[in-house]
């Protein structure tokens, strides 16, 4: 045993902190940084509790395991993540994302459904586990902004729906919105007026907290901005307490309020869930995409939150953070999870140094579990479903359809086409769609690159488009600078377009130049496409050159042929080139014209 220890290799203790954050801040932790942390996951394990149990109503979940959910991710993510804010635990999409996973399995018992849930969380692990050991973060940049904020607020609208039917009391049902809105308005008629009443009592209270309890503590007991918005994000709090009060008080239930009812003290469950292979199999599709999903936005909280304070995160430990976060969550009862805004803001504002704000906050919620509990029992579901409801029209933002179409058509497609589908379709084929129409556009636009014909501005040593200047050009002399790399997608139609420009010069022209200052790499497509180029233009008695060729490509090129059978030359500069070959065309007796 000793040799096989002594064989493996050894890690240095940088690679060492890299691999565990914890041993680079807790080396120098202080009474300080501990006071803060203190106070930080006070704050946060309030607002955690109501926010959690919320969460998991959301997920279809019973309540205790959004507490589950909170704890041990919380640890484990301090232990490995590089974010000293970032809060993990159950969020508003995340969990959309895992009612819409489950609902095809048809799971009638909510045993059953509990597990099948930790499954999910268990993938999710292991799939952002698997990503961050092959440093695939960068698999993140494949969704784009606009399409991350159409899913984002399409999904902001599908949750706000979906808790209508707690607010009114109703059973009804649907997992897009043509469904939920039908299945509402079957059953509007058999509303039920006192879960109405506290429903919209605790929407009312939520609104005014969010919007105006800020500004009212400020003006009216001169508490500071910082304090007073803290005290606004946990205004849920005051909700839960005053409802679950008012709902024994009055005896509710009895009189067709819905309530959580008895929430399980203790523990959460450690081990294994029941694990089947046909249920992996229609899980793991899903679980990649809430693995994404989380991850894009946790690192966008994460790196938001670190620059405020100069701080970096590493987005590849990240990915091990966050995938040791949902392993832990599936091993104890949980569902997946991931970093949230909210929580995050309320983390970082009320005053939190590392992450062991986090470790303190699941000791928190641990206590919660174990003591609490017995206390939610009269909580109304109405009151979590209006948390839910507050929480997430923040997300809602329309503003990115008029932006995009104001600016780029093809990206507004894009969000438009992820809004439709998201809240028609579903969850999964609407961020799908997302990735996959990122993908298409990205692809067309780089089909159709931009070539310009540039000339010399006068004066200078820069070249710029003869449609946009008043530049030097020489009718023997044709200039096109090429704004794209060149590979598959778009190297028949760069050959088109080069020709078909040479065919319209006039018969002056003997030097055409690939002005390549924008191509970062030529695949063997387009290699192919300047060879037949060069070989055409060589047909009509043409030279063919190359300018301001970046090393790596010029690299590339010299692994083939082409640059041997160049008929031209290959210039360090657009300038050289222009000089040099115009020097050429004036000893032959060409003369030169301003374009």
């Amino acid at each position: 045993m000793i040799k096989f220890l002594n064989a493996l290799p050894r890690l240095s203790p940088e690679r060492l902190r890299a691999v565990l954050p914890v041993l680079d801040w807790g080396r120098t932790y202080d009474r300080a940084q501990f006071t803060g942390d203190m106070t930080a996951a006070v704050i946060v394990t309030i607002m955690l509790i109501p926010q959690s149990l919320a969460y998991a109503l959301l997920a279809g979940l019973p309540a205790e395991v959004g507490l589950y959910a909170s704890i041990l991710p919380l640890v484990f993510y301090a232990i490995f993540g590089t974010s000293r804010s970032l809060a993990v635990g159950p969020v508003a999409v995340v969990s959309l994302m895992t009612a819409s996973a489950l609902a095809p399995l048809g799971l009638e018992s909510l045993v059953d459904y509990t597990a099948a849930a930790a499954v999910l969380a268990l993938l999710s692990g292991l799939v952002l586990l698997a990503m961050g050991i092959l440093r695939l973060g960068v698999v993140a940049n494949f969704l784009s902004h606009p399409v991350i904020a159409g899913f984002i607020t399409a999904s902001g609208i599908l949750i706000a729906a979906s808790q209508m039917k707690h607010i009114l009391g109703l059973s009804a049902h649907g997992h897009t919105l043509p469904e939920i809105l039908s299945s509402i308005w079957v059953e509007l008629p058999n509303t039920n007026l006192p879960t109405l009443i506290t429903g919209l009592f605790a929407l009312s209270f939520l609104f005014w907290v969010r919007k105006g309890l800020a500004k009212f503590l400020t003006s009216k007991f001169g508490i500071s901005a910082g304090t007073a918005g803290t005290a606004a994000r946990v205004g849920p709090v005051f909700a839960v307490i005053g409802t679950t009060v008012a709902a024994w008080a009055l005896n509710l239930p009895g009189a067709g309020v819905a309530v959580v009812g008895t929430v399980p003290t203790g523990l959460p469950p450690l081990g294994l869930p029941n694990v089947d292979l046909s249920m992996i199999s229609t899980l793991i599709g899903p679980a990649i995409l809430i693995s994404i999903i989380g991850y894009v936005e946790s690192v966008s909280v994460a790196q938001t939150l670190a620059a405020k304070r100069k701080q970096r995160i590493e987005p590849n430990q990240e990915l091990i953070a966050l995938g040791a976060a949902n392993l832990s969550s599936g091993l104890s009862g949980g569902y997946p999870v991931t970093g949230g805004f909210a929580r995050s803001v309320v983390n970082f504002d009320a005053g939190a140094e590392t992450p062991a704000a986090g470790a303190f906050t699941a000791v928190g919620l641990l206590l919660a579990a174990l003591m609490l509990t017995p206390l939610l029992y009269f909580l109304p579901k109405a009151t979590l479903a209006a948390t839910i409801i507050v929480a997430v029209l923040s997300l809602v933002d329309f503003s990115i359809l008029t932006r995009a179409w104001s600016y780029s058509k093809a990206d507004f497609a894009a969000v438009l086409g992820t809004i439709v589908l998201t809240l028609g379709v579903g969850v999964e084929v609407g961020v799908a769609t997302g990735v996959l129409l990122s993908l298409m556009l990205f692809v067309w636009k780089t089909s159709r690159p931009h070539v310009a014909e540039v000339g010399q501005v006068p004066g200078s040593q820069h070249f710029r488009n003869i449609h946009r200047h008043k530049v030097i050009t020489d009718p023997a002399i044709l200039t096109l600078r090429i704004d794209e790399s060149l590979y598959f997608a778009n190297a028949r139609r760069m050959e088109d377009l080069i020709l078909s420009r040479v065919h319209q010069s006039r018969d002056q022209l003997k030097h055409v130049i690939l002005m390549c200052s924008a191509v970062n790499e030529i695949d063997l497509s387009a290699l192919e496409s300047l060879e037949a180029i060069n070989q055409r233009l060589t047909d009509q008695g043409i030279k063919l050159h190359l300018s301001e060729v970046k090393g790596p490509v010029a690299d590339r090129l010299k692994c083939s042929p082409f640059l041997d059978e160049l008929s031209g030359q290959v210039f360090l500069s657009q300038y050289d080139a222009f000089i040099t070959l115009t020097q050429q065309v004036h000893d032959t007796g060409e003369d030169q014209s301003v374009a």
